[in-house]
């Protein structure tokens, strides 16, 4: 079945998966289910028969009658209420990890980030010719005929640019990063505006991006919820 679907919704996942917490192995089943709790994305559910009761500590407050709440105990390191055991409903005789809880999630011998990929989502990066300018507050940061564009399912679609054809001299790196299952962990650049002000994280990047949009390496994006893009003389 493919979307759209009704939330929940629940698949078997054809690959090996794998947990990681404290050096443990958590889970290693090929059993697993994918879960549309939400229309975005989908996240891992587990027979809690594949879940060991060894590293399963009940949670001192229950809050719902149809789960049983677990602390996660793993030689002595400790994730408090985070593992959910469902009784009834929908999630009945399964479990979930959150993604987050533990130190590392993989398919077959792949790591994974931020959350299992969406079969029914797709990443296309596709070279194009399209003139691209954005300005900031009246400052031109970049001007290109050589963007690659980055088509995602259900989602806006994004231009990269080519470092060689934006203002670098006005971006200034930041610590922030995010990570996206897609394309991988992203650095962040603010922009020093001629007048003294700063359009903080507004601008992003990735070193080394996953394998599938790999074409986008060291170009950069703009928030264009928050510049003005100009393609082909119009603004968008």
């Amino acid at each position: 079945m493919a979307p759209p679907f009704t939330t929940p919704h629940i698949e078997d996942s054809q690959k090996r998966i794998r947990v990681l917490f404290n050096g443990t192995w958590l889970v290693d089943t090929t059993k697993a289910k994918l879960v549309w709790q939400k229309p975005h994305y989908p996240t891992y559910f587990f027979e809690s028969a594949d879940v060991p009761k060894e590293y399963l500590k009940a949670h001192e407050k229950q809050n719902d009658p149809n789960l049983t709440e677990y602390d996660l105990v793993v030689d002595g390191r400790k994730a408090e209420g985070v593992v959910r055991q469902y009784h009834t409903g929908d999630f009945e005789g399964l479990t979930l990890i959150p993604f987050g809880a533990v130190d590392a999630w993989f398919e077959e011998e792949e790591q994974i980030f931020v959350h299992p990929k969406d079969p029914y989502k797709r990443v296309d990066v596709l070279q194009s010719s399209r003139h691209v300018r954005v300005v900031v507050n009246g400052v031109e940061v970049a001007n290109t005929t050589k963007p690659r564009l980055l088509f995602e399912t259900s989602l806006s679609v994004r231009t990269y640019i080519p470092k060689t054809d934006c203002r670098m001299d006005l971006l200034v790196p930041s610590d922030l990063t995010t990570q996206c299952p897609y394309k991988g962990v992203a650095n962040y650049y603010s922009i020093s505006l001629p007048d003294g002000s700063l359009a903080e994280n507004i601008v992003w990047w990735y070193r080394s991006p996953q394998l599938e949009c790999a074409e986008i390496k060291g170009y950069v994006a703009f928030y264009d919820e928050k510049v003005d893009v100009w393609v082909n003389g119009s603004l968008q």
